[in-house]
This record gives structure tokens, sequence and C-alpha cells, in this order.
């Protein structure tokens, strides 16, 4: 593993051991919840990794902290999904806790990162400030109903 890697970012390596408690609890859930709160779990503490990882991946620096402000919000509906899981006694106090803990040192971690990002902004000289967009595209409805 290279030393300039996203797996060697302290926050990354935290949203690993958030993944890991994720899956505990969604395993834990009630049949019912299998589709619902574990299904919601599950996708929202995998987006948090996967984000970090892309956003890494990226050379300009607003690209790159898109992927980060997306894992961000994965973030906190990771923490919802434990805060509904221990009002519905899926979960106790104290897991609740440690959850909410971490999650707070990975934001920490996460929002001095984008910092740092936005204070270098890689990509600027060659591709300037502004952000980057797709053309958007022009729809027409066809229909007589739509014409009155």
């Amino acid at each position: 593993m290279s030393d300039r890697s996203f797996e060697n970012l302290d926050f990354y390596k935290d949203s690993l051991k958030l993944l890991k408690a994720a899956y505990r609890l969604a395993a834990s859930l009630p049949d019912y919840e299998r589709y619902n709160l574990a299904d919601q779990l599950r996708r929202a503490v995998v987006s948090i990794g996967l984000n970090i990882a892309e956003g890494y991946g990226r050379y300009h620096y607003l690209d790159r902290l898109r992927f980060l402000y997306i894992a961000r919000g994965s973030l906190n509906e990771t923490l919802s999904g434990f805060i509904i899981a221990e009002q519905l006694d899926y979960c106790d106090s104290a897991q609740l806790d440690w959850t909410r803990q971490l999650v707070i040192g990975i934001e920490k971690n996460l929002n001095g990162y984008c910092r740092s990002i936005r204070q270098q902004q890689q990509g600027s000289e060659e591709f300037g400030t502004g952000h980057m967009a797709e053309e958007r595209a022009v729809y027409v409805a066809e229909n007589d109903e739509m014409a009155e």
C-alpha cells in the first residue's frame, strides 16, 4: 500500500469501524426490517467509504469536494439510522453513544481534509474555479393535452 492512499486517511479507517458496527446492527434487526432500516443503514455506511475513495481519486478540487460532501451526508444518515434503531430498542444507548463519538471524530477529520483541499485548489489553473457541469438537456413533451 502506498503512503499516499485514501486507505491511510484516519477518517477512512474510522469509517471502516463504523461499517462493521452498522453491519452488526443490521444483522441483528428483526426480519421485517431487512428491506427497510437494515438495507438503508448498509447503503448509507457503505457510501461513506466509497465516496471518500472516489473523492480521493479525483483531480479537480471541486470534484473531489463533491464526493467528500456526499460522504459527509452519508455519515449523518448512518448516525440517524443508529438513532432510529435506539428509539425502536434495536440497540442500546451505549452503542449509540459509541457511534455518535466515532461519527463526530470522522466528521471533524473529514471537514479538516475538505478545508485543506479548498485551500490547495488543485486543478484550478488547468480547469478554472467554476463547477464542472454538463449542458442541460431540453425536453419537449408532444402531447395535445399539455398544449392547452
